[in-house]
């Protein structure tokens, strides 16, 4: 009888599952959209940042003659017009987006009344990440100006997941140049 009383005395009581319910229930955090860039790079918006995900066949989007390699065109998203580009290549990528494709996954950021879509390799998911452990960036390469910060996601191999900022993308003077 006495292993009876030790799996009763063992087994999670109802207050600690409803506990572990509740933190199910409100994730702690903010909710952030994981993608990969045509190198494998994985990256990250706040999920506010980003106005709409949407996976659209190349044919849909329109190419601008005579523009940088990194504009794909233009996509009708809703009754508006948006500028359609490849993110990697906007912040530095040498390797472009796979337009060869059924579709092509569009992040569509906004920052006041402009819209951008930023076209990426692979859409990985919704993920809630705590903004209190984002770090400052630990390199200073190309994409610098455009993170937010950094989570360390693994102390073993060093990797992190960098934040981006999608209003330093917009505001950006590089779409001058373009």
């Amino acid at each position: 009888m006495s292993g009876n009383l030790e799996l009763l005395t063992t087994s999670p009581s109802q207050e600690q599952v409803a506990n572990q319910l509740q933190e199910l229930e409100r994730p702690e955090g903010e909710l952030h959209l994981r993608f990969y860039l045509a190198s494998g790079q994985e990256l990250a918006f706040s999920a506010m940042a980003i106005r709409e995900v949407i996976s659209a066949p190349p044919d849909r989007i329109t190419p601008i003659p005579n523009t940088s390699p990194l504009l794909l065109g233009t996509l009708n998203l809703r009754g508006r017009v948006i500028w359609v580009a490849d993110l990697g290549q906007f912040l530095g990528e040498t390797s472009a987006v796979n337009t060869d494709r059924a579709e092509i996954p569009i992040i569509a950021v906004e920052d006041q009344e402009t819209i951008i879509g930023l076209a990426v390799e692979q859409i990985v998911g919704m993920e809630w990440l705590d903004v209190e452990a984002i770090q400052q960036p630990t390199t200073t390469d190309n994409i610098t100006p455009y993170l937010r910060g950094e989570w360390l996601l693994s102390d073993r191999t060093h990797q992190c997941l960098r934040l981006l900022d999608q209003k330093a993308i917009i505001r950006s003077n590089r779409w001058a140049a373009v």
